[in-house]
């Protein structure tokens, strides 16, 4: 069986620099009308978006989702507070991680799957300065190494 096609709206591209990635898990999300067609027309911002437990509910702060210009009256605050759909179970043991290990939930993407807005969260563990200096040298010395295979191929 073939995964159901995904339209990717937007990413947070500083999450796997600024975090260790921990694990991923899709969530729906609760929208109003004139948010759905922002997001159809790609108006959306993840970078400092994080997602916060409260009450047993799970939500996602922080994310810009622009008004919809055509519109009139009903366009929501773009930077609200938005609902995220997931079984209780999973929450609870969101929760408990959250609580006892400190990690912290970062959404990656936003997409439509089967014509409903999911947001993929990841718990993650935030890096630190020393992390980040590593994982770049690491980077490096792998793209220098690739570029010495392909000089030696070439040599043949």
């Amino acid at each position: 069986m073939s995964e159901p096609a995904r339209k990717v709206i937007c990413r947070n591209r500083k999450a796997r620099h600024r975090f260790h990635i921990e694990e991923t898990i899709e969530a729906g999300m609760e929208l109003r009308g004139p948010e759905v067609k922002s997001l159809r027309a790609g108006q959306a911002n993840l970078s400092d978006g994080y997602a916060r437990i409260h009450r047993g509910e799970v939500f996602l702060a922080n994310v810009h989702i622009a008004p919809y210009e055509p519109a009139t009256r009903e366009n929501p605050e773009p930077e609200r507070e938005r609902k995220l759909l997931l079984h209780r179970r999973e929450i609870d043991r969101l929760s408990g991680k959250v609580r006892e290990k400190g990690l912290t939930l970062v959404p990656l993407e936003i997409y439509f799957r089967d014509g409903r807005a999911k947001v993929t969260l990841a718990l993650a563990r935030g890096k630190r300065m020393y992390d980040r200096r590593q994982e770049i040298v690491r980077r490096e010395t792998e793209r220098e190494l690739q570029r010495v295979r392909k000089r030696s191929r070439q040599g043949r």
